[in-house]
């Protein structure tokens, strides 16, 4: 049985993954873990139209996970909390250990293994 109180908590981390859930804006994000940069190095980085960069940004902004600032009238991009970079590595090992995994079975099942 899941407590109403945490069901608004559980809606609010499901949005920041609803957030995250789109290929150029996890590229977005793992640029921005190296260093702030501007919508348009971003666009060049990415091979990205800037109307659809623009858009994937402007989900990031809302949900809060990055953070703008203005230099002249350049825009410049950051990441919000340091810590989506670690949300990214974890990610990252979780793929990279079930593909461990499934390459063992693999294995097992190319000898002979049940």
């Amino acid at each position: 049985m899941v407590e109403h109180s945490a069901l608004p908590v559980a809606e609010v981390k499901a949005e920041l993954f609803k957030s995250l859930a789109h290929p150029a804006r996890i590229r977005v994000l793992e640029l921005l873990s190296h260093e702030e940069r501007s919508a348009g190095e971003l666009a060049d980085t990415l091979g990205a139209e800037p109307s659809h960069l623009s858009q994937h940004l402007r989900v990031l902004r809302k949900a809060g996970v990055v953070s703008t600032r203005r230099e002249g009238t350049t825009i410049v991009y950051s990441l919000r909390d340091p810590r989506m970079e670690q949300i990214l590595t974890i990610a990252r090992a979780m793929i990279v250990a079930n593909l461990r995994h499934d390459q063992a079975l693999l294995t097992s099942l190319e000898g002979g293994g049940r």
